[in-house]
């Protein structure tokens, strides 16, 4: 059965920083891709960041230049560096498993959300 676990979400004053882990469980996902998601509250989930399974990237608009994201084949697990962190980024964050990097609309896989909450 596919596991994806995340931690590293909190509370944290805008400015400051948080790096989000997942760790995916359950088979190995060679050739795929890997992301993150959010959902504030009353609104729908969004995308934030992808990472193919070679290391090419891509953000949200809203998170570039401040969010990196990477991950380490070997433990099937991304991370996500957040830093400038604005109230706005308050969210449920979610991990995803992502079988086309060339469409970030299809999800195989997703984890259970951590909370990220950013204090103006």
């Amino acid at each position: 059965q596919v596991q994806l676990v995340e931690s590293g979400g909190g509370l944290v004053q805008a400015g400051g920083s948080l790096r989000l882990s997942c760790a995916a469980s359950g088979r190995v996902f060679v050739g795929y891709a890997m992301g993150w998601f959010r959902q504030a509250p009353g609104k729908e989930r969004e995308f934030v960041a992808a990472i193919s399974w070679s290391g090419d990237t891509t953000y949200a608009d809203s998170v570039k230049g401040r969010f990196t994201i990477s991950r380490v084949n070997a433990k099937n697990a991304v991370y996500l560096q957040m830093s400038s962190l604005k109230p706005e980024d308050t969210a449920v964050y979610y991990c995803a498993i992502l079988p086309y990097y060339s469409d970030l609309d299809v999800v195989d896989y997703w984890g259970q959300g951590t909370q990220v909450t950013v204090s103006s």
